[in-house]
């Protein structure tokens, strides 16, 4: 219980009713608790004074976590039988804590539901709510990653527009290199995160795992293909062999032109428009991902909604997951915090529809490539990120590399396979009695 106090105590309590008066003494209100994660549970503040005006019989409670202790947190509260009735939680989180027996389903809520419309959702991030065909979340927002880009020095190079394929890609950044000289780069792919080379090869046919998740599989002729694309960049000196907190800012480095391309996610939009200069605000852009033959997939991520099992709110909660799924409500919260909608209807609101900026992240949400669904994944692509910094720094080639690599995830998933073999052999067992309960991750094993 120590550590729930200390979760408890670590969270700012920033919401208490927001709303009007509402039925009789404030103590009549039904309470729904709320935890949230950084800017987002911020945001709160202003979008769910609307929310209480509609329902004062009702009074919400957020409870603000830093996104780096929010995991723990979650999963203390867990154990100590002290969840919320409602939380913001990360989508890669959503097959531990379903494994662990702490989230609602909602589907039979969402079916009957006018404003959580299934179809209205970009796909690839609905995706990532369903394990083994049960909903256990509404997207809230959703991220993806594509191409900011110096179209002035894209032009400079020769080149009117950005790249489409793999190979367009590698020849554009050959010429920037060449127009910038041996100081500067063409693009940068920080070694210290894992997402850019996710995103290269999720758009690949091959998973990276095996067998319904049981192996690694990045000994695959697709994640070798990936990887040496990606090591190509370093090289061929077309990117620095850095990570990004060695570089003193990304806005001011691609400003300048230490680089010309960069892969990352909307929340740059904000921040290139407020740090750059009005002289250079002209000169940058976004660009759907380049895919091996074609335009590309790119990762999903954001967060979604979830209600635990343990609410004795479950009808007030819903109704609070509706009011936040409504388009005018999601493009008020886009506009309060930049992420980005996971409802089609919703970019049709506000000034999210023209924005140049953003219109490339509406394109690239429909290409969508969703991860694993298993609790492992993070750890999967941490070590990944590592055994891709050998190989960029030239330690290590791509063929020794991924065959170790797949050794390292295979000890990773061994607890995965005893528990999917355990619970074959109780499937099976003419004596078994009732049915194993979920496993501590889905059985997916496709990208």
């Amino acid at each position: 219980m120590a550590g729930l106090k200390a979760a408890i105590a670590g969270g700012a309590l920033l919401l208490a009713g927001c709303g009007g008066g509402g039925p009789g003494h404030e103590a009549d209100r039904e309470v729904v608790r709320f935890w949230a994660m950084g800017p987002e549970a911020e945001a709160l503040a202003k979008i769910l004074p609307g929310f209480e005006r509609e329902h004062p019989e009702l009074r919400v409670e957020v409870q603000q976590l830093a996104w780096t202790a929010a995991h723990e947190k979650l999963l203390t509260a867990v154990a100590g039988d002290a969840t919320p009735d409602l939380a913001q939680l990360g989508n890669s989180w959503i097959p531990e804590l379903a494994a662990l027996h702490a989230l609602q389903p909602l589907a039979a809520r969402q079916a009957t539901s006018a404003s959580v419309p299934q179809e209205d959702y970009f796909p690839g991030v609905w995706q990532t709510n369903l394990l083994d065909g049960t909903l256990y979340g509404i997207p809230w927002y959703v991220d993806t990653r594509l191409l900011y880009y110096r179209r002035d020095l894209l032009k400079q190079a020769g080149y009117d527009a950005p790249p489409r394929t793999w190979d367009e890609w590698l020849a554009q950044m050959r010429a920037i290199k060449k127009l910038v000289g041996p100081d500067r780069y063409a693009v940068l792919m920080p070694l210290n995160e894992f997402e850019p080379l996710q995103v290269l090869a999720l758009q690949q046919p091959e998973p990276m795992l095996r067998d319904g998740a049981r192996y690694g599989n990045f000994s695959s002729k697709s994640f070798r293909k990936a990887l040496d694309f990606y090591r190509r960049l370093f090289a061929e000196q077309l990117a620095p062999t850095q990570t990004n907190t060695q570089i003193s800012n990304v806005w001011n480095e691609m400003g300048r032109g230490y680089f010309s391309f960069y892969v990352s996610g909307p929340w740059n939009v904000g921040e290139f428009k407020r740090r750059l200069p009005p002289d250079q605000q002209g000169g940058w852009m976004t660009a759907p991902m380049p895919g091996p033959d074609g335009p590309g997939a790119s990762s999903v991520g954001g967060a979604s909604l979830v209600l635990f099992k343990r609410t004795k709110h479950a009808a007030a909660a819903w109704l609070l997951v509706e009011y936040l799924s409504r388009p005018a409500v999601q493009a008020q919260f886009h506009a309060i915090t930049g992420d980005l909608p996971p409802r089609r209807s919703s970019w049709r609101e506000g000034a999210i529809g023209s924005d140049p900026y953003i219109a490339a992240f509406g394109t690239q949400l429909e290409r969508l490539a969703p991860f694993p669904q298993l609790p492992e994944w993070e750890e999967v692509m941490q070590g990944m990120r590592i055994m891709a910094e050998r190989v960029a720094q030239g330690t290590q080639g791509v063929d020794e590399a991924t065959a170790q690599f797949d050794g390292e995830v295979d000890a990773m998933l061994a607890k995965r396979r005893w528990l999917l073999e355990r619970a074959a052999k109780r499937a099976a067992s003419p004596h078994a009695q009732g049915t194993p309960g979920p496993l501590p991750s889905a059985a997916q094993g496709g990208a």
